[in-house]
């Protein structure tokens, strides 16, 4: 029996400069049942817009979001800041549709909807877990990813301290608020180099960015990598990872 089909909604930031992870949903879900569809009309959640005031033009994107992700059983998005636009703000914008309640932060799809807590990964390394403010704040997604690194064979799985607090990213909030978005930035930095990890994840790549930048530019060792790239990494198909 087919598997339910499912919507990739990539988000435009992933899409722009971090397809390897829209790539590893896709390996990830189908090697999980799934049917996966890349709608290529989709666009921006309109979250920039809507957290600057300019709603009406969020209108607009929300409108699009639900003509192009109509009939999917599910769409899934790597990212708790875009599926929660999505499923918390949009119907606020422009009522309901099942497109916004059917959408899903990764990890509680997998968790929730299809009852997996072990994807059959491998990850040799040892990783620090990141709770993105939206996915924590707003979905609600608690321990589903660590639920899942705990999972993943080989994976040394450090507790990040402080982790609820922001990386202090939030989208426009570093530009409007830079200097006090870069002390935050140091705050989590010294949280994830107090775990020796080799590797910081996170389920929303805008945070990573940030930190992961921060990191770079002091020369720390530690990479990036998103959850789902760690989830669709096996024997077979490891996690390559890059200069």
């Amino acid at each position: 029996m087919p598997g339910p089909r499912v919507g990739l909604f990539a988000t435009c930031l992933t899409d722009t400069f971090f397809p390897s992870t829209g790539r590893a949903v896709v390996r990830l879900l189908e090697r999980l049942g799934c049917q996966v569809d890349f709608p290529m009309d989709q666009t921006c959640c309109g979250q920039m817009h809507y957290n600057t005031g300019y709603r009406d033009e969020a209108r607009s994107l929300a409108d699009k979001y639900a003509r192009v992700f109509a009939g999917y059983d599910a769409i899934v998005a790597p990212s708790g800041s875009c599926g929660g636009m999505v499923r918390e703000i949009h119907p606020e914008l422009r009522g309901s549709s099942d497109a916004f309640a059917h959408t899903y932060e990764l990890s509680e799809f997998i968790v929730d909807v299809l009852g997996v807590t072990d994807v059959g990964a491998y990850f040799p390394h040892r990783v620090t877990y990141h709770p993105t403010c939206h996915s924590l704040r707003m979905l609600g997604v608690g321990d589903k990813p660590l639920r899942l690194l705990r999972a993943v064979r080989g994976l040394d799985l450090a507790e990040l301290p402080e982790a609820e607090s922001c990386c202090g990213f939030g989208g426009t909030f570093a530009v409007k608020n830079a200097d006090t978005s870069t002390a935050m930035l140091g705050d989590k930095m010294r949280c994830v180099l107090n775990t020796g990890a080799e590797v910081l994840c996170a389920g929303d790549n805008s945070c990573l960015l940030h930190i992961g930048g921060g990191l770079s530019r002091l020369r720390t060792g530690v990479r990036t990598v998103h959850l789902a790239e760690i989830l669709a990494s096996t024997e077979e198909e490891p996690w390559a990872a890059t200069p």
